[in-house]
């Protein structure tokens, strides 16, 4: 095969790809993707060149022959997670359990009632897929489901606070991944951030202080992976609470994970259950639908019927609605929740948690023997 040399001696794309041994690729991918692939090729092939690095057409065709699989290759696919963090964020968060992966198939390969009421025979709202399940399993009066917690956060902030003032402890300001900052989740909502007490010390008191003529509602945040030890004090929610029924506010509850069950029995920290956070007094709670829960991405709120009804006639809740596949994943994650003595056998982040560290070193083994072999 003749050397090729120099850039001015490369075939033309449409030479290349006119070759007897491309038309192959031609056939099975068509001329679109198979041209862009040779003009890269190309390109790569004059860089080389032009670095000193000769080459010939076999070494064309093959390069060509690989390129488009790669361009095709899904840049989306299943990995193992041997981080030892259950819930990665960089690794999708929560595995779905059996149930929710079959509920998403079933939806995906045809027609569904997502936005039909069946029993009616007319539109419907497909809010109500999940909202049953939700005030079943929580106490709530009603319930929304969007694309996920900070989007819930965004909706809840700019339906009930925009233009006015929201109190929130100082040492509750957090950012976590992904450059999600409270702050700039407020100023994107169109309210005002009241800063409240010190970065380590909040009282009733400075709550109070904080409440004028222009206060929208107050605010509980949690700290996700962020804690403040030694000389520290919060406001709990049932003070919260107290202070803002006293000033008839909304007081709104940003739980994080939010689980649904207590997680105690399961020899994990404990963490405030949306149904806890109700009964402190909470009118409305925002909350991740793929941590703790062990579902699909989604932002769920809970909380009264009236505050509820307030979120959905605001225009931004059709931007942040969720597509079918996350209702149907999500309405069977939370089915799973009516029956708490088989959770550990049907959800796989409730099964990974509690995980004893022999039964992780075993699994360890197993992976560390191929290994070595």
């Amino acid at each position: 095969m003749t050397r090729i040399n120099a850039p001015k001696h490369l075939p033309s794309v449409d030479r290349l790809v006119s070759m007897p041994a491309v038309q192959e690729l031609v056939r099975d991918h068509g001329t679109a993707l198979v041209t862009r692939c040779a003009q890269g090729i190309l390109e790569q092939a004059r860089q080389s060149l032009l670095a000193g690095e000769p080459t010939d057409m076999a070494a064309l065709v093959q390069s060509l022959s690989d390129e488009p699989e790669r361009v095709l290759r899904p840049s989306l696919r299943p990995v193992y997670n041997l981080t030892g963090t259950v819930l990665h964020t960089n690794l999708g968060r929560a595995s779905l359990p059996q149930s929710a992966i079959q509920a998403m198939v079933e939806v995906a390969r045809g027609a569904s009632n997502v936005e039909f009421d069946l029993d009616a025979g007319k539109r419907g709202d497909r809010h109500r897929h999940a909202e049953a399940l939700l005030c079943q399993l929580t106490g709530a009066e009603g319930a929304l489901v969007v694309n996920n917690n900070a989007a819930a956060v965004l909706l809840t902030l700019n339906s009930l606070a925009r233009r006015k003032e929201v109190p929130v402890s100082r040492g509750e300001l957090i950012e976590i991944g992904g450059a999600f900052r409270m702050p700039d989740i407020m100023a994107r909502a169109g309210c005002k951030l009241v800063d409240v007490g010190t970065t380590n010390r909040t009282h009733d008191a400075d709550f109070e202080a904080a409440i004028g003529p222009g206060t929208a509602l107050l605010m509980k945040v949690h700290t996700s992976n962020f804690e403040i030890q030694g000389f520290a004090k919060s406001v709990s929610e049932q003070s919260l609470a107290t202070i803002a029924q006293a000033h008839d506010l909304p007081f709104v509850t940003e739980l994080d994970s939010g689980t649904l069950i207590d997680l105690d029995p399961y020899d994990l920290p404990h963490e405030t259950t949306v149904t806890e956070a109700l009964k402190s007094g909470a009118d409305l709670i925002t909350f991740s639908g793929d941590k703790l829960l062990g579902g699909p991405q989604a932002g769920l709120i809970v909380g009264r019927r009236d505050v509820i009804g307030r979120r959905k006639r605001n225009p931004m809740t059709r931007a942040m609605r969720p597509d079918k596949l996350t209702l149907a994943a999500l309405q069977a994650v939370l089915r799973l929740y009516t029956n708490p003595e088989r959770l550990v056998e049907e959800l796989p982040t409730l099964r990974l948690l509690p995980r004893a560290p022999t039964e992780i070193e075993h699994m360890a083994m197993r992976l560390v023997i191929p290994v070595q072999q």
